[in-house]
């Protein structure tokens, strides 16, 4: 069974939305996976009057298409769109069908706008989280220009054509045949990528804000709710909503959230924001914060968007080794997602870099995918919790490295190794291997803070107990600050923290207060 009856329920009730008749077109043949594509398709034919399934041959099989009634949308599925690219399912029937995706209608301009052919294919693995933003992205550019046309390829179904192709990172995208991009992208990445950038003009009649955020994470989620329900008019700045948390997949140390997923946890964020008044404004990034008559955060499209007060919250990346061959052989065997791209070295030797937790899990998790992990941690122990070393140290094809000091990822036209220092021996060792995972820990998101704002010796933000940082009317929250711990649940708090110092801050400093909602906290 494909679709098991809690799933079968809730499709029931998307397909119920369908605001048109589709045509899904499914070229299947006698193997596994197009056996089940057509049980799915038959399925969503049983379920809904408005679709119906026609045999067809199209370039890959297994793969469907999915069609408005008389017209074809360019929307492909290659492979079992199940998992993570489940929702990509789903609002691909939705969207064809002539429900309007939420896009800023500045933004469907730009794509409507482009008139060269464009054949986008992406690359997909089933337990990527980020995939599927990509899938989503390029699917609604399908169905809003005729021009453009989709197909989302699952790795796992199309593995000769993922090595002839050298992939080894998702997703991978490419533009009439061409190599295109990698890695996660929302619309407006593919758009400035194409070379149809936001100039910021949509921002020019943009009225002040009394708080503006500068971040859509956790942090920023939290201060712009608050501030919001103090009546004050909210703004949200964000190069991407939900930031790092869409890159962490098993999340259970959230208070009264026993367990759940980055993605998941960044949309329930998203649809709280949104039951506000506040205004999010994505894929923008900051370029400078000045103190003028008010704050003015000038983002790097030379807008200028302006606030009585400020709350940055722009938290954290991955934070790279710094090694010859590391940008050389990135997306081409240097990794920094193992829950992403990790099904791509299925069968084949990888090291993580990394001895905390976030190095160990990664460890662990590919151990069951790969054929051999060397986990390299340049201290004299590992930092991880004892639980999860103990599971480490159980698994017979993990070799654990310490004292192991990265000097060079090595390759040809892909990684074909790593060498390191023995900090016991000063020998030096050379490990041949197709992959490598780096997992050192994070960088704050502050450059553009430089100067203008206190920070620490690594970058952070230099925060008091209410947030507030050394320009007046500023305020930070997260792990882009100096707090000792960088967790979800501080991050939450600390956004709120902020919000309500800058509501009290507008209260010292302005003749007549903002009108102030009621609230039981």
């Amino acid at each position: 069974m494909v679709l098991d009856n809690q799933i079968k329920a809730q499709l029931q009730q998307y397909l119920t939305m369908l605001e048109g008749d589709l045509v899904i077109k499914v070229s299947a043949g006698d193997d596994k996976t197009s056996q089940d594509m057509l049980e799915l398709v038959t399925e969503l034919e049983k379920m809904s009057s408005r679709i119906t399934v026609e045999r067809v041959q199209l370039e890959r099989t297994p793969s469907f298409s999915i069609n408005k009634a008389g017209q074809d949308s360019g929307v492909v599925f290659a492979g079992l769109p199940l998992g993570h690219e489940f929702t990509s399912l789903v609002l691909a029937l939705l969207q064809v069908s002539g429900r309007a995706p939420k896009v800023d209608e500045s933004v469907i301009k730009r794509i409507q706008a482009i008139k060269e052919p464009m054949h986008f294919e992406t690359f997909v693995s089933l337990t990527c989280h980020n995939c599927p933003d990509v899938v989503q992205a390029l699917n609604i550019m399908s169905v809003l220009n005729p021009n453009i046309s989709h197909v989302m390829v699952e790795g796992g179904t199309f593995q000769d054509e993922v090595k002839s192709r050298d992939i080894m990172a998702v997703p991978t995208v490419f533009l009439n045949g061409e190599s295109f991009a990698n890695g996660r992208m929302e619309i407006e990445d593919i758009l400035a990528k194409l070379g149809s950038s936001s100039d910021g003009s949509e921002f020019a009649n943009v009225e002040p804000f009394d708080v503006l955020v500068v971040g859509g994470g956790p942090a920023g989620s939290s201060a712009a709710i608050y501030s919001a329900r103090k009546g004050l008019r909210t703004g949200i700045v964000a190069d991407r909503f939900g930031g790092q948390v869409n890159d962490t997949l098993s999340i259970e140390n959230i208070i009264g959230t026993k367990a759940t997923e980055g993605p998941k946890f960044v949309a329930s964020l998203e649809g709280h924001v949104s039951d506000y008044d506040i205004d999010v404004m994505r894929s923008q990034r900051a370029a400078k914060v000045e103190r003028k008559e008010m704050v003015e955060v000038t983002l790097e499209n030379g807008a200028v968007l302006k606030g009585k007060t400020v709350v940055l919250a722009t938290g954290t990346r991955y934070r790279e080794l710094g090694v010859p061959g590391e940008q050389e052989y990135k997306n081409k065997g240097v990794a920094y997602c193992p829950h992403c791209d990790g099904p791509i070295f299925k069968g084949q030797r990888v090291a993580v870099v990394g001895g905390g937790n976030s190095g160990v899990e990664a460890a662990i998790d590919l151990a069951g995918i790969v054929k051999h992990v060397t986990l390299l941690q340049h201290r004299d122990e590992l930092k991880a919790d004892k639980v999860l070393q103990e599971r480490l140290r159980s698994l017979p094809n993990v070799t654990v490295l310490l004292n192991a000091s990265t000097q060079e990822i090595t390759g040809t036209d892909k990684v074909n190794g790593l060498t390191y220092l023995d900090k016991t021996t000063g020998e030096t060792h050379h490990v041949e291997l197709e992959g490598v995972f780096v997992q050192i820990g994070l960088l704050p998101n502050t450059e553009f803070l430089q100067g203008s704002i206190d920070l620490t010796p690594y970058g952070e933000v230099i925060v008091d107990k209410k947030g507030a940082t050394s320009m007046p009317g500023v305020f930070a929250a997260g792990d882009c600050t100096d707090t000792v711990y960088k967790q979800i649940v501080i991050s939450m708090g600390s956004g709120a923290t902020a919000a309500l110092a800058a509501f009290d801050y507008m209260i010292r400093n302005t003749a007549v207060a903002p009108e102030q909602e009621t609230v039981t906290v």
